[in-house]
């Protein structure tokens, strides 16, 4: 009762009022502020792991078993590992891609048509066209899919033809040269990620074995797991599979620096953060001692009828706990609302400014991902209410040492 008493101060105590009021909204803030930044940043790690662990895959077997006759064999071993859903045969190389009066450069992705619809990510965002040709005809025919933002930068639709350049298809006792070849465009993709929509063509594998020369061989097997944090302990039984000829590795390993990069940068960014929401809650110190410093008289009469050191601490530990509480109560309300609807208030905000807010072309993705990580909400709920607490406790100990005598003496 004293609590609250002292924290709904007089006008002429306003000070006291005005402080609080200000620690209350630096920690809603502070708390709201990181919820929001963590939740955004957990989202592009979870988009990104999505999108490019389904466009690629989660193990690479490579080496001497992929020039194996019975590499078709070897495919079939791997994919009864258990955890393994797909196994696929890739060859993958750059071309140059000409529309009519562009070019543009390109990585092709040799795949057969089973694995082509079994890869989601893909034959479920089909923007245009369909696949129902691709890999019909001789060496697979002359059907590919292409990337929505590379079709539409060279001015092709599906039903056009698209014509591209390998820089060694052709074999001659010189060595390899220059193959160029028109394709007919069976259907545009888009996976939401630009640096895929805009790179990315997908060709039958017979015919990118022929176009640039790989005979009956590959580039690498990729393998998608049921679950790819299950990729590090599912090497070795791979590889078993494979053969001792073979070499695999994990999306880790490929990506390496850029996962380790988002790790650092997420952790980084916690940490500042958090230190954001101590600063935030330092502002109670000041509230509280200009509040002991107008109590010093009631502070001594309570002394004086009774009240014992430990009561006065726990009568402003709780006046300054109240700021904290409700600080960090607000500011959770306020991040997770945001971060549930960051897509409408994102819309918004682009209708009333009339400009993209969050470029494709600049990061990658369409639209600002987030996910609430409860666990990481709970933990700075913990670290807002634990700062509030120690910074009350100094002027509430200060002022449970308040010496009655010298607090009436002028009085």
């Amino acid at each position: 009762m004293l609590a609250g008493r002292y924290l709904r101060a007089k006008r002429s105590q306003g000070g006291v009022a005005l402080i609080s009021l200000i620690s209350f909204i630096g920690i809603m803030l502070a708390v709201a502020v990181l919820i929001i930044v963590m939740s955004v940043m957990n989202g592009f790690r979870a988009e990104l792991l999505g999108r490019i662990l389904g466009f690629n895959g989660h193990l690479f077997v490579s080496g001497g078993v992929l020039d194996r006759p019975d590499l078709d064999q070897v495919v079939k071993q791997i994919a009864r590992v258990p955890g393994v859903v797909q196994a696929s045969p890739i060859v993958e190389a750059q071309a140059i891609a000409m529309g009519p009066g562009q070019i543009s450069g390109a990585i092709v992705r040799g795949i057969s048509p089973a694995d082509l619809a079994a890869t989601r990510i893909v034959s479920g965002n089909i923007t245009k066209g369909s696949l129902k040709g691709f890999g019909q005809g001789e060496y697979g025919g002359d059907e590919i899919v292409v990337g929505a933002r590379l079709a539409d930068s060279l001015g092709v639709r599906p039903g056009d033809t698209l014509t591209l350049i390998s820089p060694s298809g052709g074999a001659t006792a010189f060595g390899g040269t220059p193959l160029q070849k028109p394709y007919t465009v069976a259907a545009t993709f888009t996976v939401g990620m630009s640096q895929y929509d805009q790179a990315y063509i997908y060709m039958p594998l017979k015919q990118a074995q022929l176009f640039f020369g790989r005979e009956n061989s590959v580039d690498v097997v990729e393998v998608k797991l049921k679950n790819p944090d299950q990729a590090a302990s599912l090497k070795g039984a791979v590889t078993r599979a494979a053969g001792p000829a073979s070499l695999v590795t994990d999306w880790t390993q490929r990506d390496s620096s850029f996962w380790g990069a988002l790790k650092v940068e997420r952790n980084v960014m916690r940490l500042i953060l958090m230190l954001l929401v101590a600063i935030a809650a330092m502002n109670i110190i000041s509230g509280l001692v200009m509040l002991v410093k107008n109590k010093g008289r009631d502070i001594a009469i309570l002394r004086t009828m009774g009240a014992g050191q430990g009561s006065i601490l726990r009568i402003f530990f709780m006046s300054g706990a109240m700021v904290g509480v409700l600080g960090t109560a607000a500011g959770l309300l306020v991040g997770v609302l945001v971060s549930v609807y960051i897509g409408p208030i994102q819309s918004f905000v682009e209708w009333a400014t009339g400009q993209a807010v969050f470029s494709s072309d600049v990061y990658f993705l369409s639209r600002l991902p987030a996910k609430v990580d409860w666990a990481e909400v709970g933990l700075i709920t913990f670290w807002a209410l634990a700062m509030s607490f120690v910074a009350t406790l100094p002027p509430a100990w200060r002022a449970s040492r308040l010496d009655p005598v010298e607090a009436l003496r002028y009085e």
